[in-house]
């Protein structure tokens, strides 16, 4: 029996009522937030249309896209903030409708488009925060036109993903300007003829431009601190670049010891701080209430007002080349900002790129050296060990080290620690027949075997097959030979044979995911792969062993000498001066080249020479080069549809090696299982500007076309091997 309410008998509505009052409920739930095109809305009375800039990264779609300007929207549709557009919507009954939402930034607001349809209103204004400013914007203009890219590319390198929560706790501007900091003292800038002067000219509000050597030693972060605190004191920003996180902490412990106080002037920008503690340091540079930037890689896009100074330091390290398109290299960004900013330039390391000697050969740059006293002074004592000290020495022939090296670490680990380089990581990363030196070879996928170690069997470094029972029927496929060698020691196999030698001395390995910024002032062995080496405390290594030095020299690479110099310059570095003791032993041939320029410490001559040789031959940096690469049919097409300046030069195509699938790789390999092929196009100075354009050109074009797939373009390819 029912009552009169509609409901049952222990007062409970009926299923279907239930249903019906369940939609109801529904239906008069709010709606959640999400982006509206505001039809039918009025639009802003001034300036109603936006030209936004789409985070779309694609060639032939770079260029900026009208937009009408809500009036609820007028107050903070600001240019540089971000917003949500509708994309790709089609025009029906006079107004648009479809596409997908997408982000981007306004550029400008003007009165009217030159677009002869209806456009479609903002869907979103997504921060009133103006993150893209005019120069911000006219740099990746210009970043994008040298490296024949996309500019949505370029904006999403230089602009952080918003953090909404960082921008609420983030300092507003500063009520008044940041007062400058005091000048502080040349310092270490003494040692250096030269160095004095530079700074009076950035005091001063002068743009100097130099490359600088700097002397071995632990006191260049102090130094390059020196020099942006003296910009910072004129009343401009300073900007400084380094490789890597650990380098920007020195440099900023540098500034905060120079320039102590509760409201720091200078911000570090490294992706260690994590997403939103960076982004909020972002913003104080942006707001102003930040003048001097010390950070890694991205830190070259920072919004820095006033910019005085830019520095990079180490610009020979291939870290500071972006891995996302269209791969723009930190020196080159900031060589761009310190010319449209009339900013000084500072170019420094413990040695000198090729690319360093050309801006002082140009007359570009001024040189900032030391003079070879001072060199010889601060500089360890360096010896080799070459081919035919290895055929005398029996220890070279059985053990890991030469007797000489292990004299030179017996004596140091007297006095402190002892650095030990090696090219590698692992254990054995690679095999070879110990008749003929042939490479060990998988014989699933001929990749190269390896040993992780201890007792277990070898593994392909390719595929990850086991070698299993087919180890002992191993023959070597050019000699016949059975019994196989190391041919690269890695870091774990060297710190294990170096504990055995060297009883109750500790051993630190150091590479790869295992790094530590600094190691105590006292004896132990420290094995550590080259750019991960740790600072020594105090006064620095009593020694430093460099080991397998032909691995670094042996790369089939236009750049092998220049880097393997470098590396080792920057681990010699870190010992203690030749009058304190100091000694670097180098497992190399001393006729070489870099070997000898490492024994006198003189990269400079060795950047000269090095140089004069590109030149000769027209390779870069005196020419510009593009590398084209892709699969062979999209490559002949690509380069003869382009409309390459009348002086260009193809050089290629070839081969480019082929990646199987399992197989390492790197930033811009061709696909797993993938024929590709590579050309490069080279123009004399004063044509780059003009290769990049017909390369961005010729790239549009095929990709609106549809011709085929897409072709690979890198400008400047610093892996010419």
């Amino acid at each position: 029996m029912s009552s009169g309410n509609g409901t049952d008998g222990d007062g409970q509505a009926p299923p279907a009522e239930q249903l019906a009052l369940i939609r109801e409920t529904v239906r008069r739930t709010a709606p959640r937030a999400r982006p509206r095109t505001w039809r039918g809305a009025a639009l802003a009375e001034s300036l109603p249309v936006a030209r936004v800039l789409v985070d779309k990264g694609l060639v032939h779609l770079d260029r900026y896209f009208d937009y009408a300007v809500p009036a609820a929207m007028d107050a903070e549709a600001r240019p540089g903030v971000r917003v949500r557009v509708r994309f790709g919507a089609g025009e029906r009954d006079g107004r648009r409708e479809g596409g997908g939402l997408i982000n981007g930034f306004i550029v400008e607001r003007v009165a009217e488009s030159d677009y002869p349809g209806t456009l479609a209103p903002l869907a979103q204004v997504l921060s009133p925060e103006p993150v893209l400013t005019p120069a911000l914007l006219a740099l990746c203009r210009a970043v994008a036109d040298r490296y024949a890219g996309a500019l949505a590319d370029v904006v999403q390198l230089a602009v952080p993903p918003r953090m909404a929560r960082a921008e609420r706790t983030a300092p507003p501007p500063p009520a008044a300007p940041v007062p400058p900091p005091a000048a502080p003292e040349p310092g270490g800038w003494a040692r250096y003829p030269e160095g004095p002067a530079f700074l009076t000219a950035l005091r001063e509000g002068g743009a100097p431009r130099a490359v600088w050597t700097a002397l071995p030693g632990p006191r260049w972060p102090d130094e390059l601190a020196r020099a942006l605190l003296t910009a910072a004191a004129s009343g401009r920003g300073a900007l400084a670049v380094v490789p890597d996180g650990r380098a920007a902490a020195r440099v900023d412990a540098a500034l905060a010891a120079l320039h102590p106080g509760s409201d720091p002037l200078h911000v570090l920008l490294t992706a260690d701080a994590g997403p939103e503690a960076r982004y909020r340091r972002w913003l104080a540079v942006s707001r102003g209430r930040a003048r001097v930037v010390v950070g890694t890689r991205a830190a070259m896009f920072a919004p820095v007002r006033d910019l005085g100074l830019v520095a990079v330091w180490d610009d020979g390290d291939q870290a500071l080349r972006d891995e996302h398109a269209p791969r723009p290299h930190a020196r080159e960004v900031l060589m761009l900002r310190a010319v449209h900013e009339r900013a000084a330039l500072l170019v420094g390391g413990h040695t000198r790129t090729v690319e360093g000697e050309r801006l002082v050969d140009a007359g570009w740059a001024r040189p900032l050296t030391a003079d070879r006293a001072t060199v010889r002074a601060t500089a360890p004592l360096v010896r080799t060990v070459g081919d035919l000290d290895e055929v005398r020495d029996v220890a070279a022939r059985t053990a890991r080290l030469p007797s000489l090296a292990w004299q030179a670490a017996r004596d140091a680990l007297r006095l402190g620690p002892v650095l030990v380089q090696v090219p590698r990581r692992g254990y054995v990363p690679r095999l070879a027949c110990e008749r003929c030196r042939e490479p060990a070879r998988c014989t699933v996928c001929r990749g190269p075997l390896t040993s992780p170690g201890g007792a277990r069997e070898l593994t392909c470094g390719w595929c990850g097959a086991a070698a299993g029972e087919a180890l002992p029927h191993w023959r070597c496929p050019t000699c016949g030979g059975a019994r196989l060698r190391a041919s690269v020691v890695g870091t774990d196999r060297t710190a294990e044979e170096l504990g055995r030698a060297f009883q109750g001395v500790p051993v630190r390995v150091c590479g790869g995911d295992h790094v530590v910024p600094a190691v105590p002032d006292r004896p132990a062995l420290v094995v550590s792969t080259p750019g991960a080496e740790p600072v020594a405390d105090g006064p620095g290594y009593a020694a430093a062993l460099l080991l397998d030095a032909w691995a670094l020299l042996g790369r089939a690479d236009l750049r092998a000498e220049e880097e393997a110099l470098r590396r080792w310059l920057a681990a010699s570095a870190l010992v203690r001066p030749h009058t304190e003791g100091g000694t670097v032993v180098a497992v190399a041939e001393p006729t070489l080249r870099p070997v000898q320029a490492l024994v006198r410490w003189n990269p400079e001559g060795h950047a000269a020479r090095e140089l004069a040789e590109r030149a000769e031959l027209g390779y870069p940096p005196v020419s510009r080069m593009a590398a084209v690469s892709g699969l062979p049919e999209a490559v002949a097409a690509f380069l003869s549809a382009a409309r390459l300046p009348p002086d260009a030069e193809i050089l290629g195509p070839v081969p480019l090696p082929r990646r199987e699938p399992g197989q390492p790789r790197r930033t811009g390999d061709p696909p797993p299982g993938e024929a590709w092929e590579r050309a490069l196009v080279r123009v004399p100075p004063g044509s780059g500007a003009a290769l990049a354009a017909a390369l961005r050109t010729a790239q549009a074009a095929r990709l609106s076309r549809r011709e085929g797939p897409p072709v690979r373009i890198l400008i400047d390819p610093t892996d010419l091997g």
